[in-house]
């Protein structure tokens, strides 16, 4: 598949990093914009149409290249897209670890995909591991027993994320809002601490599983809580808003990374899935995803960008090419498993800093983690068993 430049959300030239109603750098942006805001709706519900037809052209199940020798772990492997991505990686001979909570779960799976395999002899190369996303302690201690093996890391896929639509605003026992924890902050402190063993990997990838409804968020790195009132919260702000601090923390370790250290991140949008993200919907809204299924697609179909993102060979190539453009938005791979463009948001590079700075104070990495990483250091975290 040919790669050409990203199209979608925005425009095909990189806006400048001051976006605004004003376009003003000295008046700090405190929200979308209403035209920002009606574009980034319009790419949803464009998607939710759409997405079928646009889709159409690629495979389901998509055709993956053998992964013998390959290593990739997958996070929220034990329902929905993450099933499917763990199952399809496996049974095309790569090592899959499973990061998960529920561990038996986890075995359960694995035991009946072998019982399924069992005529054809394939033996499938699959382990669990624990992993809370609601703990930083436990993303510490699963990236340190990770890297204590020694052992290459060819692809880290970020798949586990919440959306509890409706629901009241909740806090992980980190204090910080559980979207924001679950779907940014605890894959950035994992993506980061598992550096050691992407190293050894190289080439490897960072496949970060996103959502078109970034193109509805808006990060206020003062309060990415949504606790001082400024804003009040929804629900819908909360995913959103983690979901575009993905983008933008992605973007900036894209630009930091150097090509010689052969770690490429990408961001991917599965498209409109239904799946068990969606488990806190509303029992209405459950039902009515139940009765438009030409529209929804299933975890199989929603599973085949994030698989094209960690296996296509021309990926790296693409990413490279955004390095050197210096565009201000890492790689973005749509639910078509074609390049896209992130909103205009999160081209905000002065924003993206921002939040890259954040991101690292609230996970407790020392600004120069990066750095120190590349270089073979260790970095010292707050978390983990000296967080205990």
């Amino acid at each position: 598949m040919s790669f050409a430049s990203p199209t979608g959300s925005s425009s095909s030239s990189p806006p400048s990093s001051n976006i605004g109603d004003g376009g003003r750098s000295d008046n700090r942006k405190e929200a979308l914009g209403w035209i920002e805001w009606g574009r980034g709706w319009c790419s949803i519900i464009g998607e939710f149409l759409f997405q079928r037809i646009a889709a159409s052209h690629v495979e389901n199940p998509l055709t993956l290249p053998q992964l013998d020798g390959v290593t990739c772990i997958v996070t929220g492997a034990t329902s929905g897209i993450g099933l499917e991505i763990a199952r399809q990686l496996a049974e095309s001979g790569a090592h899959v670890v499973m990061a998960v909570r529920k561990m038996k779960l986890g075995h359960e799976l694995i035991q009946k995909w072998q019982n399924d395999k069992s005529e054809s002899g394939l033996l499938l190369n699959v382990e669990v591991m624990e992993l809370d996303l609601l703990s930083l302690d436990s993303v510490v201690r699963f990236a340190e027993a990770w890297n204590a093996r020694g052992a290459p890391l060819h692809v880290l896929i970020n798949n586990a994320g919440i959306f509890a639509i409706g629901e009241p605003q909740r806090f992980s026992k980190d204090g910080y809002e559980e979207h924001m924890q679950v779907n940014h902050l605890a894959p950035a402190l994992l993506s980061l601490l598992l550096f050691p063993s992407l190293l050894r990997g190289s080439p490897s990838r960072i496949i970060n599983v996103n959502s078109i409804m970034h193109s509805v968020g808006f990060v206020d790195t003062k309060d990415m809580n949504m606790t001082t009132g400024r804003k009040k919260y929804t629900s819908l702000d909360g995913y959103s808003n983690s979901k575009l601090a993905q983008v933008k923390f992605s973007s900036i370790l894209h630009k930091r990374i150097p090509a010689e250290a052969g770690i490429e991140i990408l961001c991917v949008s599965p498209g409109i899935v239904h799946t068990n993200v969606a488990r806190d919907l509303p029992k209405i809204i459950i039902a009515a995803y139940k009765l438009i299924p030409y529209f929804i697609f299933s975890a199989l179909e929603g599973s085949r960008s994030t698989l094209f993102a960690a296996t296509d060979p021309q990926v790296p190539e693409y990413c490279a090419l955004l390095k050197a453009d210096e565009w201000p938005v890492c790689a973005y791979i749509s639910y078509d498993c074609r390049p896209m463009n992130a909103s205009e948001e999160a081209h905000n590079l002065e924003s993206s800093q921002e939040v890259w700075e954040k991101t690292l104070e609230l996970i407790g990495l020392p600004p120069d983690s990066l750095d120190k990483l590349l270089e073979g250091e260790r970095v010292e975290c707050q978390y983990g068993s000296k967080g205990e």
